[in-house]
């Protein structure tokens, strides 16, 4: 079952990332991406976008904040820049863009601002009325798997069947502190989460979860109720817990090792994303 909606986050101050992120989203910086014509650089929001396009999601919502105009303008359009890099004789790029602005003509999207940014849980949120009574997919926006044929995606909508409320991805990382941290059982491809807490000082496991999630409608229900949790912010991992304290099922999959996480979050892991994602490109990391 493919869940109806994509809910993109995209409305975070991105404040590691200072003074460059001050007026350019984090969202809109460059990865590597096998191309056209070969190795091109993409904002990693329209990588993201496109793969789950490829996948085969049509309706998209972009939560957003100030100084996020520019996430607007690029999934805008603008065909005569197309015409004019194809005069130039740079037909590689423009077939790129042609590409990109197809999947974006044939898609809905719209874009829902957040007014303040009060946390992850509550940019999902304010995209209720978009998501209505169907399933739907949430993506942060500054991360992007590196998947073969999508099969991170494929593992995840496998996953989410009968009575399911939410299905999470999980990745075993040395130190989970900064993270969502998962206790699951199970070992046939699919765990049972029965806990989940936002940024432990001692985490009950080494099983991070990575910002991307499969839920049903009831969980906007649990984040009304929420009061902020760690940062002062309304938290997603809050909700999920509230989803297990209130009976429902909360399933996980896991990061296969030949997948590759891209996070461009800190200049740290920026730095380890374009170097990642670059080696992958030109054929170097498998």
């Amino acid at each position: 079952m493919i869940p109806g909606k994509v809910i993109f986050t995209a409305a975070g101050l991105g404040t590691r990332l200072l003074p460059m992120s001050k007026e350019l989203p984090k969202e809109m910086l460059p990865i590597f991406v096998r191309g056209v014509g070969g190795v091109v650089l993409k904002p990693l929001l329209q990588a993201l976008f496109e793969q789950l396009y490829c996948f085969g999601f049509r309706d998209f919502c972009f939560v957003v904040g100030r100084g996020k105009r520019s996430i607007e303008d690029h999934f805008t359009p603008d065909w005569d820049f197309v015409k004019r890099l194809s005069d130039k004789g740079k037909s590689n790029i423009a077939s790129e863009l042609e590409r990109f602005y197809r999947m974006v003509e044939g898609s809905r999207i719209a874009f829902i601002n957040q007014p303040e940014p009060k946390g992850f849980g509550h940019a999902v949120l304010v995209a209720r009325f978009f998501v209505g009574s169907e399933p739907f997919m949430v993506c942060a926006g500054d991360t992007y798997i590196v998947s073969e044929g999508n099969s991170f995606i494929k593992r995840m909508v496998d996953a989410f069947s009968g009575d399911v409320s939410a299905v999470l991805l999980l990745q075993e990382v040395p130190n989970p502190r900064g993270y969502g941290v998962a206790v699951v059982e199970g070992s046939d491809g699919i765990f049972n989460v029965l806990r989940v807490v936002e940024k432990p000082e001692r985490p009950p496991s080494n099983l991070a979860i990575m910002p991307f999630y499969i839920f049903r409608p009831e969980i906007f229900d649990v984040l009304e109720e929420l009061g902020p949790g760690v940062g002062g912010e309304i938290q997603l991992t809050d909700a999920i817990q509230g989803l297990i304290d209130r009976g429902r099922k909360v399933v996980a999959v896991t990061l296969n090792p030949n997948e590759l996480r891209l996070d461009i979050g800190t200049p740290e892991t920026y730095w380890e994303a374009i170097k990642i994602s670059h080696e992958y490109s030109i054929g170097e990391r498998k």
